[in-house]
């Protein structure tokens, strides 16, 4: 009974060897993934009369590659469609408005990837994102107006440059991301349009890696 225990012991933590340099060969994998999942987004460093921002629910989706640069780096580029914005609140001459703006945006990002065990990826580095187009809804004492438009020659900022970082949690082939992701650079030049922002969100997906 003893060596049969002892032989299951082994056994055991032969297995467990195996499946933990199974885990740590896949750091070393190239591999293609896409996920899928929301953003919380809002804004900052706003300049507008009396603005007050909100934050606001958006869809975010696409794909990515995980470029191995070693067992514990890597490189991870991605491109995603992306819906940012706000709801918002001011005055315009003394009159009250109420304002609900969303953008949607052609994310790139080029990640350093982190991975100091085999379950756990940390990412960071810069983004950058294109307006593809914008719907807003203006609500004032007068009624509401809605315009959605797509940017060709307009004096609002399409090409923004910002950073992102976060985490993914890696279980079989699944990927559990989280990001947090803001531009350094305004939604437009001053006198451009009104009101001038520059976006901020909390992003969570589930993704696939094949």
């Amino acid at each position: 009974m003893k060596k049969l225990i002892i032989a299951v012991m082994i056994t055991a933590t032969f297995v467990g060897i195996l499946q933990a340099q199974s885990n740590a060969d896949m750091r070393d994998k190239f591999s293609i993934g896409v996920r899928v999942g929301g953003n919380l987004s809002n804004v900052y460093d706003e300049q507008g009369d009396n603005f007050v921002a909100d934050a606001k629910l958006g869809f975010v989706a696409g794909g990515f590659l995980s470029i191995p640069l070693g067992s514990f780096l890597g490189v991870q580029p991605g491109a995603y469609y992306s819906q940012k914005g706000f709801e918002g609140s001011g005055n315009i001459l003394g009159s009250p408005y109420a304002f609900n703006r969303t953008s949607s945006f052609l994310d790139i990002p080029i990640l350093l990837e982190i991975k100091p065990i085999s379950f756990l990826t940390i990412v960071a580095g810069p983004q950058y994102s294109y307006l593809l187009r914008q719907k807003d809804e203006f609500e004032t004492n007068l009624g509401t107006v809605e315009q959605e438009q797509e940017f060709e020659n307009d004096d609002i900022r399409k090409n923004i440059f910002g950073l992102t970082g976060g985490v993914d949690i890696n279980v079989n082939n699944f990927v559990i991301g989280a990001r947090a992701a803001w531009d350094v650079q305004r939604n437009g030049e001053d006198g451009s349009n009104t009101p001038r922002y520059k976006n901020v969100l909390y992003q969570a997906t589930l993704g696939l890696r094949f």
